[in-house]
């Protein structure tokens, strides 16, 4: 029997539309979802029923009188507590902001509620987004629900465990060097990184370092085009934009459009020098390949010395910069978490030549890398190293310099496309014999998600992967 969660958001949209269910109902189903499954889990760090349920009461009266409707009247989703939500605990994902209560919408925020979606709360995130697993002193860890000994993956692992365990059928995240694509691939999910300037991080997002953007994390590749199309477009004062899609054209309806016989580039180079690949993650990618061909696709591997340690060195300085900017007063910085007191001291040590020369070194790779990868439409590449990592695999010695060097060996891949800005995603095409779900990315030219999002259908339907649940999902 088909229950609400089974839904895609596009089917529980229609739903709405179509007087077979209402906003009220579907919220309540995911707050008992939330509410039955969280504990075990770590997907939020603060639930609002009150607020959710409002809402969705205003969306009923607004279906009620008719005219046009929003897209995704209805459909329960989350914000991840990176973005501040105007009125709601947002914590950032430390200690030291666990009363914060925001006074403005992010961008973000906004544009989904436009497009009629209902949060119901703010899901887990490291403290200020730094790692790539997700864990904090507020609510723990996040668990992979294929595999509750493991870490979800991070910065967006809240939202990816609460589509993943059917809590929501789609949420927000954001990535700044794999934060969507990772827990997307631990997760089983499909997640977009888009293009720098397809979403704006107005009115208090930082565009110093270019590398964080919001995107849409889903079950399936035409929930994410929707979400997507819903949070895109500039605003007035945001550094960078993306170029609009024709007019008429939308992200959902890539979705449908024929992707015809594209030259791929297997990118298997990375900064760090001793970057393995697992067995099983070599075996996704693979597979992978072998999919591509046999869908028309011509595959080749991208030519090496593309990437070298001065890219990884600038781009540790760039990471750490954002540390400079945290509003953390003095006494208290030791109330941080060893990585976020270990990044926010090699930020605080830079001087501003050594910023600004890092910054410097990632525009001028950028542009060799986009032209010496011209000739391919799509790259693919891994997402991790590695399988998903038990709890406490990254930061269990208390040691942030070491934890740092964990996670650059484990997450290798996803952070030079937050450099050069081209968009990327998760494609969870691969499941290890343990059952562990394993993503490959693809990424895209730049601007062009559209390509992205017609390939990752093209795959899709050639292998759906929507009906894989973990444990617990009935």
């Amino acid at each position: 029997m088909t229950q609400l969660h089974d839904l895609t958001a596009l089917e529980q949209a229609a739903a709405v539309r179509a007087g077979e269910t209402g906003p009220v109902e579907l919220v309540e189903h995911a707050l008992r979802r939330i509410e039955a499954l969280d504990g075990g889990l770590g997907a939020f760090l603060t639930v609002t029923p009150d607020r959710a349920l409002a809402a969705a009461r205003r969306a009923e009266h607004r279906r009620a009188r008719g005219g046009e409707l929003p897209p995704l009247l209805g459909v329960p989703t989350a914000i991840k507590d990176l973005n501040n939500t105007a009125g709601v605990r947002t914590t950032f994902g430390s200690a030291l902001f666990a009363d914060n209560v925001a006074a403005v919408d992010d961008a973000v925020v906004t544009k989904l509620a436009a497009a009629g979606t209902i949060s119901v709360g703010k899901t887990n995130t490291p403290e200020f987004g730094f790692p790539c697993y997700t864990d904090n002193a507020l609510a723990g860890p996040a668990r992979c629900p294929w595999d509750r000994a493991r870490l979800a993956g991070g910065s967006s692992g809240g939202a990816a465990v609460a589509v993943a365990a059917g809590m929501l059928p789609v949420a927000q995240g954001s990535d700044g060097g794999g934060s969507i694509r990772i827990p997307a691939s631990i997760n089983g999910l499909y997640g977009i990184k888009p293009s720098r300037g397809r979403v704006s991080n107005a009115p208090l997002g930082g565009d110093v370092t270019g590398l964080g953007t919001n995107g849409p994390i889903a079950r399936t590749v035409r929930d994410a085009a929707a979400l997507l199309d819903a949070m895109a477009g500039p605003v007035l004062g945001d550094a960078t934009w993306a170029p609009p899609l024709p007019p008429g054209e939308t992200f959902l309806g890539a979705a449908d459009r024929p992707v015809g016989r594209l030259r791929i580039g297997r990118h298997l180079e990375s900064p760090m020098p001793d970057a393995v690949l697992d067995p099983d993650v070599q075996a996704a990618l693979d597979d992978a390949t072998t999919l591509l061909t046999g869908l028309g696709h011509e595959v080749e591997d991208v030519p090496g010395g593309l990437l070298g340690p001065d890219v990884l060195a600038a781009f540790e300085r760039a990471w750490t910069l954002s540390g400079t900017l945290l509003p953390v007063p003095p006494e208290r910085a030791h109330e941080l978490r060893p990585l976020t007191r270990e990044l926010r001291s090699r930020g605080l040590a830079l001087s501003a030549q050594a910023a600004m020369e890092a910054l410097t070194a990632l525009r001028l790779f950028s542009r060799r890398f986009l032209h010496a990868t011209r000739r391919f439409d799509v790259l693919v590449a891994p997402v991790t190293t590695m399988t998903p990592r038990p709890l406490g695999w990254f930061d269990a010695d208390g040691d942030g310099a070491a934890d740092f060097e964990r996670q650059k060996r484990y997450a290798a891949f996803t952070a030079v496309f937050n450099v050069t800005g081209q968009p990327a995603v998760s494609v969870p095409l691969h499941w290890t014999p343990e059952g562990l779900p394993v993503g490959t990315m693809l990424v895209g030219r730049p601007a062009d998600e559209a390509t992205l999002v017609a390939l990752s259908a093209q795959l899709e339907a050639a292998r759906p992967w929507a009906h894989r649940h973990p444990p617990g999902w009935a």
